[in-house]
């Protein structure tokens, strides 16, 4: 089955007018933070999730602007020196912080990551916490689940493994982990190559039944200068650098979600158009890997 496109609002500039080029070419999901557009990107989202009952919504716990960092310390869920820190994952702040996305988002969110936890001076430990609170939260109806997003995460401060077992240990056999975000492209290569030996973040997550999102697929928009027409003909013959970078993303085994940030629908119905093509066989996709040294 091949992978569905996703709407992701880090680097997107208008977010109403993206979400409606997003839906129109098939996306299903959304992917936020509370810290996204200088922490306006959850509510500007909140008049198209009630317009668009079917879309499904990720956001985020960890990192905070400014001023959600006055109110948590406000709020007593925020030391001075956690808020100073621009990041947290403790037990308390990921509780408030889960509920003031659903309130901005204006619905339940599907998904709550743990939003880079490889920051934090102990990564097991800060995932606990969060685990811990976000279990609370699903069990009570206020969150679907939660996962993780990371971006350097599983190149050794944990793998799968661990976050399953520290779900199983917060949550029991019946645990809420169900995602894992990590970036996939032609600059982070590495878990194609593992992916194709059946190892890594991608094949495990696939084993455990995870969900697994993909961010950067072009690298926030800088691939597409970066493929050469020599490289673009080798993923695909005839086929536009910007597309050969795509294709290798979503051909990628393991892949279920690609998060683009795209604002014009010239771009989306791209996206489109690549994702219904053939996957490109793991012949080509080890050339890719040799060809680039990764």
């Amino acid at each position: 089955m091949s992978p569905d496109l996703a709407l992701g609002t880090y680097r997107c500039r208008n977010i109403p007018q993206a979400t409606v080029h997003a839906i129109a070419c098939g996306a299903t999901w959304i992917d936020t933070a509370p810290n996204y557009h200088h922490g306006r990107a959850q509510p500007q989202l909140q008049s198209v999730l009630a317009g668009n009952l079917d879309l499904r919504v990720s956001t985020k716990a960890g990192f905070f602007t400014p001023d959600i960092a006055t109110a948590a310390r406000d709020a007593g869920v925020l030391t001075p020196a956690e808020a100073a820190s621009g990041h947290c994952l403790t037990h308390r702040y990921v509780a408030w912080q889960s509920r003031r996305n659903a309130t901005e988002l204006g619905r339940t969110p599907a998904l709550v990551f743990v939003h880079n936890p490889e920051r934090a001076a102990r990564p097991h430990d800060a995932i606990a916490g969060a685990f811990t609170a976000l279990e609370v939260e699903a069990r009570a109806g206020r969150i679907g689940s939660y996962g993780v997003a990371t971006w350097t995460g599983f190149e050794g401060a944990f793998s799968v493994a661990d976050l399953l077992d520290i779900a199983t240990r917060c949550g029991g056999p019946g645990h809420h982990l169900a995602a894992v975000q990590l970036p996939v492209s032609l600059v982070m290569l590495k878990p194609v190559a593992q992916a194709l030996d059946g190892t890594g973040p991608l094949a495990e997550a696939t084993a455990a039944g995870l969900n697994t999102f993909i961010s950067a697929p072009l690298h926030g928009g800088e691939l597409p200068a970066m493929v050469t027409d020599e490289l673009a003909q080798l993923i695909d013959p005839g086929t536009t650098p910007a597309d050969a970078a795509l294709l290798v993303t979503v051909s990628t085994p393991g892949v279920n979600h690609v998060i683009l940030g795209a604002g014009r629908a010239q771009h989306w119905q791209a996206a489109q158009r690549v994702l219904a093509l053939p996957p490109l066989p793991a012949k080509t996709l080890h050339e890719v890997i040799d060809v680039l040294g990764a």
